[in-house]
């Protein structure tokens, strides 16, 4: 057990397993409010310790523009198409159609997934989570924004640092132990509510391709990314991290690999990890982050935490939405 800030005591990861039924593995009914989730770790004490992360004062947004990923890794989201109109020669007004709001830089709601052993997060029924509906939707992060500590580990860096450059192109897994050694090369120690970044160098490497390796990479379904264990979950929520974000196309390496423990509970999405994190424990999860020049900076002054806040689109029931995150050094 361990205790937040706020005084409020949370189970291990190893005691969640041991909760009974449906609750096994899960953080549901744990939380205050129970549709925030794991930004519930984030306290008003969290968000004034993170200002003090500001030293130079340097801004960066971290979202890429949402035409970016055209072609992109999805097989169904396209870019949104723009059209400027006028009522008269004063006025100009515009509006976007085939917005897929998850398209390019994300953060993916609470009812992005559904756990197949177990149901939406905190037990929501399947028939409350559809248009018009608000339960577990992504107004909850919008009107509430998620603002706090965001710790960056420079995957990227240290690999090439290593000589072993991360391999994009076959979707390379990037373990639990890669992870802990790059964010102790930068001598980074995790708090409770961070948002955790990890730059992994995918998406300036993605849209340097040509139009043809591009689609190419899309069709062979590899991308590279977190490696699925259950040692990743349960580090995660020991942590207390209140979002994991990455610029990569889905946090975690694609296909699964087939050691994935996850194969039996998440059939459905191939052992991937999201429906434990999402559904399960009620952790956000950002993708297509634009981390580049956040991470060269940090570099070049050498530290790697910053506040950062996540403001999605306040729309009521939404799966997802461009993530509006802003990091101040």
């Amino acid at each position: 057990m361990t205790s937040t800030e706020s005084g409020t005591t949370y189970p291990s990861y190893a005691s969640l397993l041991e909760r009974e039924g449906r609750l096994a593995g899960t953080s549901w009914g744990l939380f205050p409010d129970a549709g925030r989730g794991t930004p519930s770790f984030i306290q008003p004490d969290t968000v004034r310790e993170a200002a003090g992360c500001v030293r130079t004062g340097t801004v960066f947004g971290l979202d890429y523009p949402a035409d970016a990923f055209d072609p992109g890794m999805s097989l169904k989201r396209r870019a949104p198409r723009q059209t400027i109109y006028s009522a008269h020669p004063a006025h100009r007004d515009d509006y976007l159609d085939g917005y897929y709001l998850q398209g390019s830089s994300q953060i993916d709601g609470l009812r992005h997934r559904r756990a197949d052993d177990a149901g939406f997060y905190n037990g929501t029924p399947d028939d409350d989570i559809r248009e018009g509906t608000s339960a577990l939707g992504i107004q909850v992060w919008a009107e509430q924004p998620i603002a706090g500590r965001g710790v960056l580990v420079d995957l990227d860096g240290y690999c090439r640092e290593q000589g072993r450059p991360i391999d994009h192109a076959a979707g390379q897994p990037l373990g639990l132990g890669l992870i802990r050694a790059a964010a102790d090369a930068q001598a980074v120690a995790l708090r409770p509510g961070d948002v955790l970044m990890l730059h992994t160098g995918w998406c300036e490497w993605f849209l340097a391709l040509p139009t043809e390796e591009k689609e190419r990479q899309r069709d062979s379904r590899r991308a590279s990314g977190i490696e699925q264990s259950a040692e990743f979950v349960a580090w995660a929520w020991d942590n207390r991290l209140s979002v994991i974000a990455a610029d990569n196309f889905a946090v975690e390496c694609l296909p699964p690999v087939p050691t994935s423990p996850f194969r039996d509970t998440a059939p459905n999405d191939r052992g991937m990890m999201h429906q434990q994190l999402l559904a399960k424990l009620g952790l956000p999860l950002g993708e297509l982050w634009q981390l580049g020049p956040l991470s060269r900076h940090m570099k070049a002054t050498g530290s790697w935490d910053a506040l950062v806040t996540i403001k999605p689109l306040n729309i009521t029931g939404a799966t997802g939405s461009p993530a509006n995150a802003t990091a101040v050094t």
